[in-house]
């Protein structure tokens, strides 16, 4: 049976991706040797990351003046070492989730933060607006989409600070204008590779202007001056994120994989929004098309866990909710077929049909 992958994270890849990666982990590059143990210095894998970091530039318009960081432990860590690197004083954060929960409390360790707006009032289930960004913080940070509760920021904020996101759950969905930014990052494990890497976009003149000693590993100019390669870098899942980056420019590039993204979540949306027993959870105008997150209405709540056995005999996997809010959630990242999201839909009609 066709397994159906809605899972939130380590998450769907390309058949393109896991195949490409899968024959290099058997033979890399012609060389006789797996992937798994080839040097980082060869010069085969020296050409894989040099490829994907031009990848990167190219299908994110990327203008110079930034690097592009491959790096090991996930956008968690990123959490630190963006106030490691750029707090002297001040940061101004937003608060949509458990994501940006974690980071504000890691830049609490270097300096004062200003939590600018939060929604943790109403479980996170949109993003606010209307808030103001003080002119005399080192950066604003928010998290552009949160994965546990289904809500998105799908532009690049106006402010005249600095700007760092957290992009790990959408970024390559949609066009960005990185010339905004000091920071962007993301583990990898949703739209890129597997689990394992963390890309990190960073404007090198933003860079060494903090008063405190940075630890070699933590400083970003460490990994930008050595090219990623300061120390062995986690070769596998960048080699499957170069083969994830050429398949997106294969297709059409970012554009092109955003209007995809939007098919599959407009009908998917469309179905819960015209269902008799499932509702929304997310704010419509924040509503994420990466995770689209929804519940039982209160008379069918003692369904959910036969939806999830029956959508299982559909072979689709992943769709529980986070243990922190329950009901479902469909993760529909760029590697998602439109065609698994029909059979979703089809499994939610049927159900629905028979209770």
């Amino acid at each position: 049976m066709k397994k159906h992958n809605f899972y939130a994270g380590p998450s769907i890849l390309s058949e393109y991706t896991i195949k490409n990666t899968a024959d290099a982990v058997i033979n890399f590059a012609g060389t006789g040797l797996s992937l798994m143990e080839i040097s980082h210095r060869s010069k085969e894998f020296t050409a894989v990351i040099e490829e994907a970091q031009a990848l990167v530039k190219e299908l994110l318009e990327i203008p110079d003046g930034y690097s592009v960081l491959f790096l090991g432990g996930g956008a968690s860590l990123q959490f630190c070492m963006v106030p490691y690197n750029l707090l002297n004083k001040k940061a101004a954060y937003l608060e949509t989730g458990t994501w940006a929960v974690n980071a504000i409390k890691e830049a609490r360790l270097f300096g004062e933060v200003d939590v600018v707006a939060s929604s943790k009032e109403a479980n996170f289930s949109y993003i606010p607006k209307g808030y103001t960004v003080p002119d005399d913080v080192d950066y604003f940070h928010f998290t552009s989409n949160n994965t546990i509760y289904g809500t998105e920021m799908r532009f690049d904020p106006d402010v005249k600070v600095p700007l760092v996101a957290d992009m790990s759950s959408d970024i390559f969905s949609r066009p960005i204008d990185v010339s905004k930014y000091d920071v962007i990052y993301a583990g990898a494990q949703k739209n890129l590779a597997p689990a394992g890497v963390t890309i990190v976009i960073v404007k090198e003149s933003a860079l060494g202007h903090v008063e405190r000693a940075i630890p070699t590993m933590l400083d970003y100019r460490t990994h930008v001056k050595k090219g990623s390669m300061f120390n062995t870098p986690p070769c596998l899942p960048i080699y499957a994120a170069l083969q994830t980056l050429k398949y997106y420019k294969e297709l059409g590039g970012i554009k092109e994989m955003e209007r995809r993204d939007l098919e599959k979540a407009a009908i998917l949306y469309d179905a819960i929004d015209s269902s008799k027993m499932f509702v929304g959870t997310a704010a419509h105008e924040d509503r994420s098309i990466m995770n689209v997150c929804f519940v039982m209405k209160e008379e069918y709540k003692d369904l959910e866990s036969a939806f999830i056995e029956f959508a299982g005999t559909k072979g689709i996997v992943g769709i529980k909710g986070h243990r922190s809010v329950g009901g479902f959630r469909a993760s529909i990242y760029n590697a998602m077929p439109k065609s698994s999201v029909e059979v979703l839909i089809e499994a939610m009609k049927e159900f629905e049909k028979n209770h």
